[in-house]
């Protein structure tokens, strides 16, 4: 993605200075936790689990970070700024989209941690992965992560990165238009296989609204190169429900499928960067097997 000379967001809350150590993690570290945790959300199951049962013999190794003495490298500083410059680009394209629709867009806090973090929705730890919490409105993100989408799931490149970002982001603006909420609603009466038919959808629409964003901030700042889609397509391919089991045990249950298959993922996020319409966004409309 071209950069250069794009602005910061200000909505950024910096707390890596505080929460767990990465190092304090264990032998397996913080990366590997991550992805093991990542595998066990994608199965439908509760990532907070796969931390405690890793890190259950280490936690009392875990020492906590304070400003004092501490350091980022350069990779992890060039990723925080990289983020604040991908969310300030969701600003600028979701405020005029927001104005098109006669709306207002209010943007939502980006929050980088460490290891660990309180939230509006209860405690975050970095092995959830990047998350959204309309309870507070503020997307949260252990930068490590995006080391762990390249060396664990072979997912690399900037507008990869910034696909991770924006999907988040997309769930902010399905909470700004009544869309999260309502289906929360919704999973709360259903059984557990019925709830994980709404949440693969939410899923898709953010997926949608990130290629949405993008294709607007390049018709605005003309920010993809060569390669980029690629990249993002790439991510979502192998973040599908399909694709993660199929790693992790050789098969896949449909069934307990949460963010869709890397098909439905890879489908709607073209569907956005191709139209950039909202009006496409219709995944609440259609049926399991025309998603």
């Amino acid at each position: 993605m071209k950069l250069s000379g794009r602005r910061e967001s200000s909505n950024v809350d910096d707390r890596r200075r505080s929460g767990l150590s990465a190092a304090g993690m264990g032998s397996m570290g913080i990366g590997g936790v991550i992805v093991v945790a990542l595998i066990t959300w994608m199965m439908g199951g509760n990532p907070l689990d796969a931390l405690q049962m890793v890190t259950q013999s280490q936690m009392a190794n875990v020492t906590t970070q304070t400003a004092d003495g501490q350091e980022f490298t350069e990779e992890e500083e060039e990723l925080a700024k990289f983020s604040r410059q991908i969310l300030a680009g969701t600003e600028d394209v979701w405020t005029e989209v927001f104005e098109s629709m006669g709306r207002t867009y209010e943007p939502p806090r980006m929050v980088l941690y460490t290891g660990s973090v309180q939230t509006g929705c209860g405690g975050g730890q970095a092995a959830m992965g990047p998350f959204y919490c309309s309870a507070d409105q503020c997307l949260y993100i252990d930068l490590s992560f995006f080391t762990s989408m390249k060396q664990q799931l072979g997912a690399d490149g900037d507008f990869a990165y910034a696909y991770v970002i924006a999907h988040e982001v997309g769930h902010h603006v399905e909470y700004l238009l009544g869309t999260l909420e309502k289906a929360h609603s919704q999973m709360n009466r259903m059984s557990q296989k019925d709830a994980n038919r709404i949440s693969v959808r939410l899923e898709l629409l953010a997926d949608f609204y990130a290629g949405v964003w993008a294709y607007h901030d390049n018709e605005k700042f003309s920010s993809l190169e060569d390669g980029d889609i690629e990249e993002a397509i790439n991510c979502a391919q192998v973040i599908g429900d399909n694709y993660l089991q199929e790693k992790a045990r050789g098969y896949s249950q449909p069934e307990s499928f949460t963010h869709g298959t890397s098909k439905q993922r890879m489908k709607w996020l073209k569907l956005g960067l191709t139209t950039g319409d909202m009006s496409k966004g219709n995944t609440f409309a259609l049926s399991d097997s025309e998603l």
